[in-house]
């Protein structure tokens, strides 16, 4: 007869993955064990393995879980007749609140990711490629006959505003809402300027 769920079991789980991704940040998703995993967590290896079969489950289910519910904020329908102007605004402000709090987590992402088996990089980086092209297709909007004529410009315009995005934590540690707005709002303005030529 299969064990019971516990009623704490998501409860737990979040725990251990949130436990996991500092470990993973701090020492390197190669380096860090589930021993440490543990020991942090303030439970008994037995208990991590009840969860999780192994590091690599651990580490799939934390990206899977981070980027599933990154995408979910970012990839959203705006209400009827939001311009593209104010829709990168919304998407380069979602990405920044979604990061808020989350440091370790996207730390990971970008140092980890590939140390999965490659069908499970597939998954994820599914989650990726929806994301970037919602940015792309409102970056199209904005600047039609540029952008539909030169796919490689459009591409590297969209991968440089996640650049921008992405590295943020480096420099702005701890970064509140205020901040975080701030640079929104710097952001949305620099790409708008620049594609228009301003």
């Amino acid at each position: 007869m299969a064990r019971p769920i516990a009623k704490d079991h998501d409860e737990k789980r979040a725990q251990i993955l949130n436990t996991a991704a500092r470990v993973f940040a701090a020492e390197g998703f190669d380096r860090a064990s589930m021993n440490q995993i543990a020991r942090a967590c303030g439970i008994s290896k037995a208990n991590i393995y009840h969860y999780y079969a192994g590091k690599d489950a651990l580490l799939f289910d934390l990206l899977d879980s981070y980027l599933r519910s990154l995408k979910d904020r970012v990839c959203v329908a705006p209400p009827p007749g939001v311009p593209a102007e104010a829709r990168l605004l919304m998407t380069v402000r979602a990405v920044l609140q979604a990061y808020q709090g989350a440091d370790d987590h996207h730390k990971v992402q970008i140092s980890s990711l590939g140390a999965l088996p490659e069908e499970r990089q597939k998954i994820l980086r599914a989650y990726q490629r929806d994301m970037v092209g919602h940015l792309s297709a409102i970056l199209r909007e904005i600047a039609p006959e540029r952008m539909r004529e030169d796919p490689k410009t459009l591409r590297a315009a969209t991968m440089s505003i996640f650049g921008m995005l992405n590295w943020y934590y480096m420099w702005a540690p701890g970064a509140g809402a205020k901040e975080r707005e701030d640079y929104a709002q710097f952001v949305t303005k620099l790409t708008l300027e620049g594609l228009r030529g301003t």
